[in-house]
């Protein structure tokens, strides 16, 4: 069974081939830091290959959601400090995805920071804030010289996970958020140099990652992106598009020889997939996807067919800490309680039992 085999993954050598998918869990307060229980949370999951943290802000104006953690302040870096220090003490390897939510978020979320995006163009529909509910505000777009103060938050931001003694940092490039606005032509319809054809809307992501790799060093940066997933009206509706557009974007960063690319797509055996995967050239992870929850059998089979390096599960991994040890026995699984998924506290987050202590 390939998925319990060693990877080497950048400056990384993983125990097995199963990742644990970056997942919203709003657990942090409103200050941002990762308390003991986000710390138990993943020391739990110490046993899976590789850990990517749930999204991190690398501003405050980059916020998505209440909770949600960030790596900014010095009490968030110790927040992550302590959370790198449990995974390790058990014996694993976590990565933090570093996320700029752009245009999906509200002022009442960010403290009254501007909400900002590629250009001027709202997701239709509510989103959570600190003060309930509200429709999503129309972005200011991005004035082509506020580009580099961008990059150079999240250049910081994975520094400051570095500092915190992660292994690597993952750049969210997929699921609507800042970078994936800008590849998507429905939420990215500037007239610079930075919107436009496929290439120009791949550009400023592919800086984004460059400048990180500049700072880290390849072997500890990866990327996820989701060609084709449409949501939060970031829409790629256009085959041929999307293949220009994603292609652009593995063209040029593939020299880089980045740790990994993570793709999140509903048929990673495809010919979109399997095409970026070829231009890429290093390992790629797997994910196929919210619609169906990813099995045991999927899982393997993704493997052994030569489909992906890795997988990334997501909802399996929520409810079963020792899911590499269920899974290589062929055991039981528990199941994932949804309305827990982003509540506060310990209900579905901490409590669900493990078979091998």
């Amino acid at each position: 069974m390939k998925l319990f085999s060693p990877l080497a993954l950048g400056d990384l050598k993983l125990d097995n081939r199963l990742v644990m998918a970056p997942l919203t869990r709003t657990r942090s307060g409103q200050d941002g830091v990762p308390g003991p229980l986000v710390v138990e949370h993943y020391k739990q999951r110490a046993s899976l290959g590789l850990i990517v943290s749930e999204g991190t802000y690398p501003s405050h104006a980059g916020q998505g959601f209440p909770g949600q953690p960030g790596l900014v302040t010095d009490e968030q870096i110790e927040g992550w400090r302590n959370v790198a220090d449990a995974v390790h003490a058990d014996g694993g390897r976590i990565f933090a995805q570093v996320m700029h939510a752009g245009r999906v978020t509200h002022e009442a979320t960010t403290g009254g920071r501007e909400v900002v995006g590629p250009s001027a163009i709202a997701i239709e529909g509510e989103t959570h804030t600190y003060e309930g509910k509200k429709a999503y505000p129309t972005p200011r777009a991005l004035r082509e010289d506020e580009l580099p103060s961008v990059i150079a938050d999240f250049v910081q931001a994975s520094k400051n996970a570095i500092a915190a003694g992660m292994d690597g940092v993952e750049i969210h490039g997929a699921n609507g958020y800042l970078l994936h606005e800008f590849l998507s032509p429905a939420s990215n319809q500037r007239d610079d140099s930075y919107g436009g054809s496929p290439e120009n809307r791949a550009r400023f992501v592919a800086e984004v990652v460059e400048a990180v790799v500049a700072a880290l060093g390849a072997g500890k940066v990866g990327i996820r992106i989701s060609p084709e997933h449409n949501i939060q009206d970031a829409l790629e509706t256009d085959a041929d598009d999307v293949r220009a557009t994603y292609r652009a974007l593995v063209d040029r960063i593939a020299p880089l020889g980045l740790a990994y690319l993570s793709v999140l797509h509903k048929d990673p055996s495809g010919e979109l997939v399997q095409d970026l995967r070829q231009a890429f050239g290093g390992p790629v992870l797997v994910n196929s996807g919210f619609g169906e929850i990813t099995t045991r059998d999927e899982a393997l089979s993704l493997l052994d067919n030569g489909i992906g390096d890795a997988v990334v599960v997501g909802r399996p991994a929520i409810a079963n800490p020792d899911l590499a040890y269920r899974w290589r026995e062929d055991l039981p699984l528990n199941e994932p309680d949804p309305s827990t998924f982003y509540t506060d506290g310990a209900e579905g987050y901490t409590d669900y039992p493990a078979l091998q202590h």
